[in-house]
């Protein structure tokens, strides 16, 4: 036990168990929910070294831990060698790039392997927004004009242009019909990619049918 203690404090196994360190207390945010496994996705691409196709708190974890291992070993080794202190040196420094060299090489293999295990998210689209409300932000809403602003997924928000169908059907026979002036609520129900606007519709919470209820028809008469 004194042994791996003494080997584990040495260089260049110390470096790599600093690094495991802040690994296990990473993924002990992660068990306690005060950090996402893909937090780094954004900030660090390691698609380059082979890595990819995983989130890299995974593959960069892997890689500090067979490192550590790797260099843990060569520690141990050296310290039963007879060799002399500067000898020692140039060897403790080819453990360290070999440790490197050989965790690289056995992480890229587990990636390679299971990295379809992590089915890459499909990019943002503004088909994403269809089915979510909005707010009008300008005076009116016309088939040939208005802006609305839509909250995305992420809690962001994005300005947006809006078009109503006109003539727009009325809920029931004698109703008027609803309003899409600045600060009122719409619904963005399809997109056009021709004219790259939504179709808007009013919006009432209170007469929401919910998330199972499927409307019947689009303005124009085709199926939703």
């Amino acid at each position: 036990m004194d042994e791996f203690l003494s080997a584990a404090l040495e260089f260049p196994a110390v470096i790599f168990g600093a690094a495991l360190i802040v690994v296990v207390c990473f993924w002990l945010l992660v068990l306690a929910g005060a950090a996402g496994h893909d937090s780094f996705d954004a900030d660090l691409d390691t698609g380059p070294a082979g890595l990819g196709g995983v989130p890299v708190s995974v593959s960069v974890s892997l890689l500090v831990v067979f490192s550590w291992f790797g260099s843990l070993s060569g520690t141990v080794l050296l310290r039963h060698s007879e060799t002399g202190t500067a000898t020692r040196a140039v060897l403790a420094v080819a453990v360290l790039a070999g440790s490197l060299l050989l965790a690289w090489a056995a992480v890229r293999l587990l990636v390679h392997r299971f990295r379809r295990y992590f089915p890459a998210e499909p990019p943002p689209s503004r088909l994403d927004f269809v089915g979510s409300v909005c707010t009008i932000r300008t005076g009116s809403v016309t088939a040939t004009f208005g802006q609305a602003e839509v909250v995305s997924h992420d809690g962001s928000t994005a300005i947006v242009q809006v078009r109503r169908a006109e003539p727009f059907p009325l809920p029931e026979p004698g109703a008027e019909e609803a309003p899409l002036v600045l600060g009122g609520s719409g619904l963005l129900y399809a997109y056009d990619e021709d004219g790259e606007f939504f179709w808007v519709s009013p919006y009432d919470a209170a007469l929401d049918p919910g998330p199972n209820t499927r409307p019947q028809r689009l303005p124009g008469g085709s199926d939703s």
